[in-house]
């Protein structure tokens, strides 16, 4: 039972930190490159790609700091 607990608190925490670079990094792109540039098939997969590994490498961060601290035992 506390697996999936801490299961879920990892997916929780991995969809805010995706919803957060998102909405943080879609404007400047657009500012940037211009609304046609996320319309591309391959500069989405690029876009969605980086997305999927700043979210997967903050997710590691924040359990190892949740675990270092001891809030989380697992």
């Amino acid at each position: 039972m506390e697996n999936t607990w801490i299961l879920i608190i990892a997916i929780v925490i991995f969809l805010l930190l995706n919803f957060l670079y998102y909405k943080s990094l879609k404007g400047y792109i657009k500012k940037e490159f211009g609304k046609k540039w996320l319309k591309i098939w391959g500069n989405k997969v690029y876009f969605w790609q980086s997305s999927i590994f700043v979210s997967a490498a903050g997710t590691v961060l924040i359990l190892y700091l949740l675990k270092w601290s001891n809030i989380l035992t697992f």
